[in-house]
């Protein structure tokens, strides 16, 4: 294989890996890959925005109270201190970046949405996180000590012990460089894994194609401890009909007033919640799920009449263009909305400053799990944490690297090849997304879990490459991580004998503080 050498290797293009990537080329040569384009990452998805304590009238233990509420008890309460009271700071570092978020009379625009007691959503009318994305994107091309490197998949990660059998450490990555269809060892002093979310665990979904689950597959595969991997959000209102990528419908719709109804015109939520619309996600989608199965239905309603005139052109133009192509008239009609999969709150265990377990190995994004969501994310919670924790993770990797010199030995812990005897890999993903849908899901069980666990060891971990294309190598690659991170979530969801946030399980549907109140960290 071909030996590339850098001072830091960055996997994955979203906020977080382009943030750090920005702060790490102050002291660094950085080299970033992303297996697909630079701007497909589920940043630039991000529809409703990014909270951080903006308005005279809110402030830092509103937020971090909002916070931790909404984390039903397993919130870090340190990690959410760090991240309310810098956080304004690192959204004033994305400014000086050039994003431009929407103002009004010259002031930020702030938006509120579910679980927040105050105004402090900063968004880009409904186009947040495309306009960070593009705008970091910029500002990565200007920097000279950043290589970027586009259709470039991360195989797996190796590491080495230190002299006289010391601690084991990250040395770098073996690489496939999909165009070329040859394998790189890409030699570093530090790794940065910002790889994203894992939505495409789950049949429907609002993450793109990408959000495979590599960044904590391969933490795993490389020795690093993950943890929470119970706890996936499924966001409330997806676009019925849902699919393998559903468009999403901002919480921020349901800030300015819209409300849920059943398809027989009932409002509900109030039965299940005092904020009723306005409750934290986990709540919201239970209530739906409840909801549609009570009256076998296949989706519910976003009723839009309660929003103030010229909302849905000045704050939501994309969601208004995008169901107008579905043949709906908004505001008269309300929207069909479902449930999907959004967001992993759980993720490769990771300290104050970013660090995994494994010496050398940092995270951050959705790839990590820094204690700040706890069991449940508070909405917009998700981009701050990113640039919080990749400012943080950057400083860690500045003052360490002198002691993580560039590794002489270290290679793959197995050989890549292109094409290993295996099923399909569709039918193996396949099967992955059922299995995860109907048993690992908003509403689970012992018996479901059960029966997830024992599906998911029937299935081959190296699915067979169709072609042998190094394409074709990439998606089996990929179905191999997901099936990996399957098998990690449920059996996360094992260990945990109670309902709690995004977690609930009928065999279980009681808090117990007194045995769970804790994070589920697996080690390899």
């Amino acid at each position: 294989m071909k030996d590339v050498e850098a001072d830091v290797l960055v996997v994955g293009s979203g906020i977080a890996g382009l943030a750090f990537s920005l702060r790490a080329s102050r002291y660094a040569d950085v080299l970033m890959v992303t297996k697909k384009d630079r701007a497909d990452s589920n940043t630039n998805y991000a529809q409703g925005g990014i909270a951080a304590v903006f308005d005279p009238e809110d402030s830092y233990e509103d937020h971090r109270r909002d916070t931790v509420l909404a984390g039903a008890g397993l919130c870090h309460p340190d990690s959410v201190d760090r991240l309310v009271r810098e956080g304004p700071e690192r959204v004033r570092e994305l400014i000086a970046w050039g994003v431009e978020f929407s103002r009004r009379d010259g002031e930020l625009d702030l938006a509120r949405e579910g679980g927040h007691s105050h105004r402090r959503i900063l968004h880009s009318a409904d186009l947040t996180g495309r306009e960070i994305e593009e705008s970091l994107l910029r500002a990565v091309s200007e920097e000279e000590r950043i290589r970027t490197a586009e259709d470039h998949f991360v195989w797996s990660l190796t590491a080495s012990h230190g002299p006289a059998g010391g601690r084991r450490r990250c040395t770098g990555a073996v690489v496939l460089d999909v165009q070329e269809g040859e394998f790189l060892r890409v030699r570093s002093r530090a790794v940065m894994l910002a790889a994203g979310g894992c939505g495409r665990v789950y049949r429907h979904t609002t993450n793109p194609a990408i959000a495979t689950g590599d960044g904590v597959a391969l933490a795993w595969q490389v020795g690093a401890a993950v943890a929470n991997l119970e706890f996936m959000q499924f966001h409330p209102t997806a676009l019925y009909p849902a699919g393998s990528h559903a468009f999403l419908i901002s919480e921020a719709v349901r800030g300015e007033g819209a409300v849920l109804r059943r398809r027989d015109g009932e409002r509900f939520m109030e039965r299940y919640h005092p904020s009723g619309s306005l409750a934290p996600r986990d709540v919201v989608a239970r209530a739906i799920h409840a909801e549609m199965r009570e009256a076998g239905d296949d989706h519910v309603l976003l009723d839009l009449d309660p929003l103030p005139d010229g909302c849905l052109e000045e704050r939501f133009p994309n969601i208004r263009r995008r169901c107008a192509e579905e043949g709906l008239d908004l505001p008269a009609q309300p929207i069909p909305v479902v449930p999907a999969a959004h967001y992993q709150c759980g993720g490769a265990y990771t300290d104050a400053g970013g660090r995994t377990t494994l010496r050398g190995l940092y995270a951050a994004g959705e790839t990590a799990c820094t204690g700040v969501h706890g069991a449940n994310r508070l909405a917009s919670n998700s981009l701050l944490e990113a640039v919080v924790y990749a400012a943080r993770a950057s400083r860690s990797v500045r003052r360490e690297l002198a002691d993580l010199p560039p590794p002489r030995s270290g290679g793959p812990e197995e050989e890549p090849a292109m094409e290993r005897p295996g099923t399909d890999p569709d039918e193996v993903g396949d099967r992955v997304r059922e299995l995860m849908w109907e048993d690992v899901g908003i509403v689970r069980s012992d018996e479901g879990l059960t029966r997830a666990r024992r599906g998911l060891a029937e299935l081959s971990e190296e699915p067979l490459a169709r072609d042998g294309s190094p394409t074709g190598a990439m998606e089996a690659r990929e179905t191999a991580f997901t099936l990996r991170l399957a098998r990690l979530m449920v059996r996360a969801a094992g260990r945990r004998e109670e309902s709690r946030g995004l977690h609930y399980t009928q065999s279980h549907p009681y808090r117990d503080s007194e045995n769970y109140l804790h994070d589920t960290v697996l080690a390899p």
